[in-house]
């Protein structure tokens, strides 16, 4: 028969359970680092294919895949790695994550409908930019510090787009959607895990 546990050493451990909890329940903590490192990295090889499409309804067309592309790679990182601490992606701090990352990308997608039947396509690397950021600084207020930071970045990034000559339109989308997608995915993934 072995001997029960100090007290001490039981209290502390559930000490660490019960701080575990909190900060699950105060943020959202399965923002997929190498899921991010992926979505940058597709983002990479969308600029170089959008570079050679000879008209813009092309150019668009390849970004649009790449968002459809991104969104299923980051919706599946975040699934895994909510499985594996075992966290909710519908209870307290992944809804609010959801509720507010949702929104700008909404007006994101509207902007899209907008900017293409005025045939406005300069202003759509800038205005990506710009709403990525803002839902990815406003969902991070619910998140990991570095979150808030990345989307931080984006914006001003996107504010640059705005104004930037058109030929320097594909770096800063491949900058930001790849560059900044991968450097925080490998802070978050090495900082908060996978």
């Amino acid at each position: 028969m072995t001997a029960p546990r100090p007290l001490g050493d039981r209290a502390l451990d559930n000490l660490s359970y019960i701080r575990a909890t909190m900060e699950r329940a105060g943020s959202f903590t399965s923002v997929p680092g190498w899921g991010s490192v992926a979505v940058g990295a597709t983002a990479v090889v969308a600029t170089l294919i959008a570079t050679r499409q000879r008209t813009d309804a092309a150019w668009l067309a390849v970004w649009l895949v790449e968002a459809v592309v991104g969104v299923a790679i980051g919706g599946a990182a975040m699934v895994w790695k909510a499985r594996a601490a075992n966290d909710s992606l519908l209870s307290g701090p992944g809804r609010r994550f959801g509720l507010a990352f949702l929104p700008p990308l909404l007006v994101g997608g509207l902007l899209t409908i907008a900017l293409h039947q005025a045939g406005l396509f300069q202003a759509m690397p800038g205005t990506w930019l710009l709403l990525y950021g803002t839902a990815v600084i406003t969902a991070g207020a619910f998140s990991v510090r570095v979150v808030p930071l990345m989307g931080l970045c984006f914006t001003l990034l996107g504010a640059a787009a705005l104004f930037a000559p058109a030929r320097w339109w594909p770096w800063l989308m491949a900058l930001g959607f790849g560059g900044l997608h991968m450097v925080f995915g490998w802070i978050i993934a090495r900082r908060y895990g996978g």
